[in-house]
C-alpha cells in the first residue's frame, strides 16, 4: 500500500512583550536581539494543506540533497534569514499549550436574560484585539450547589479559551444541550427561545463574537446604507481610521462586531458656543 504524507502550513501573527528596567535607543535598537521576551500567539490560520507520496520522496531523495548543497553554497544570505525564522518557529512551538493571561484591565460586557423565570448574567473579558477570553456566569433562584457548578464551568470555559481552544469548539458542544430551566427568553433581542441555560449562553457568544447569524432567532438590527457605496476614497480612509480607534476602546461583543451600524460619527460635527453678554 502506498503511503502518504500530508503537510498543513499555518499563518501565526505573534506578539512579543519585553520588560526593560530602562529604556534608551541602544536597548531599542537591540531588542529583537533579545530572548528573554514573553510570545504570545495573537491568531494562526490555515494556509494551504498538501499531500506528498512517500514512495516517490524516498527515490529521489539523493537529488534533492544535491539540489540542496548546491543552492546553500550559492545563497548565504537566505540561509541566514531561514535560521532566524527556525528560531521564531522554535518559540512558537515552545509557547503552544501554554496559557495567555487576560490583560489586567479588559473590555467585555453584561447580559441580562430570564429563561424560564430563571435571571442569567453573562459577563465576559476581552483581549485587546477583541477576542474573548474569559466568561463569568451568575444565576438567580438556585442552590449553591448548582451556583458553585455554573461558576466553575465558566472558570473551565476561561482556561479552554485562554489555552487557545477556539470558541466554535464550546459553540458546537453545548448548543442545542436540553435541560431545565428552558423555554422563552426575555431580555435578549436576537433569541427568544433556549433549550437550556447552556444553549442560550453559547448562542449569545456565537452570535456576539462569531457573526453566527444563523443561530440567533431575529434578524441583525439595521440595514446597509447606499450612502456608503458614494463614498470617496478619502471618505473611506476616514471611515477606517475612525474605525480602527473605536475598535480598540469598545468591546466587541457588546456591538456584536457591528461597529458602523451600532456607532455615530461625530468628528464633522462642529457646536459653536456663544456666551451671553
Amino acid at each position: 500500500m502506498a503511503k502518504y504524507l500530508v503537510e498543513t502550513y499555518y499563518t501565526c501573527s505573534i506578539k512579543v512583550s519585553h520588560y526593560l528596567d530602562d529604556i534608551s535607543e541602544n536597548t531599542l535598537k537591540n531588542l529583537e536581539k533579545q530572548e528573554d521576551g514573553k510570545l504570545e500567539i495573537l491568531d494562526t490560520k490555515l494556509d494551504s494543506r498538501k499531500t506528498k507520496n512517500l514512495d516517490k520522496i524516498e527515490d529521489s531523495k539523493i537529488n534533492i540533497i544535491e539540489d540542496e548543497k548546491q543552492n546553500s553554497n550559492l545563497n548565504n544570505s537566505n540561509n541566514q534569514a531561514i535560521k532566524i525564522n527556525e528560531n521564531i518557529l522554535g518559540n512558537v512551538k515552545e509557547n503552544l499549550g501554554k496559557r495567555f493571561s487576560m490583560p489586567d484591565r479588559r473590555k467585555g460586557y453584561i447580559q441580562k436574560a430570564s429563561i424560564g423565570n430563571h435571571k442569567v448574567y453573562l459577563h465576559t473579558g476581552e483581549y485587546e484585539d477583541g477576542k474573548i477570553g474569559e466568561i463569568f456566569i451568575d444565576t438567580s433562584k438556585e442552590g449553591e450547589l448548582v451556583k458553585a457548578l455554573m461558576n466553575n464551568f465558566a472558570i473551565a470555559i476561561s482556561l479552554g479559551l485562554q489555552y487557545g481552544v477556539p470558541l466554535d469548539e464550546f459553540v458546537n458542544a453545548y448548543v442545542d444541550t436540553k435541560f431545565e430551566p428552558s423555554g422563552k427568553v426575555y431580555g435578549n433581542d436576537r433569541i427568544l427561545s433556549a433549550t437550556s441555560i447552556l444553549d442560550y449562553i453559547f448562542r449569545e457568544l456565537a452570535i456576539s463574537y462569531l457573526n453566527r447569524e444563523d443561530l440567533a432567532h431575529t434578524p441583525s438590527i439595521g440595514s446597509t446604507d447606499k450612502s456608503d457605496e458614494i463614498n470617496t476614497e478619502e471618505n473611506l480612509d476616514n471611515q477606517n481610521q475612525f474605525l480602527k480607534l473605536v475598535k480598540d476602546i469598545t468591546s466587541k461583543g457588546f456591538v456584536r462586531s457591528d461597529y458602523k451600524r451600532k456607532l455615530v460619527d461625530l468628528s464633522d460635527i462642529r457646536i459653536n458656543l456663544k456666551g451671553k453678554k
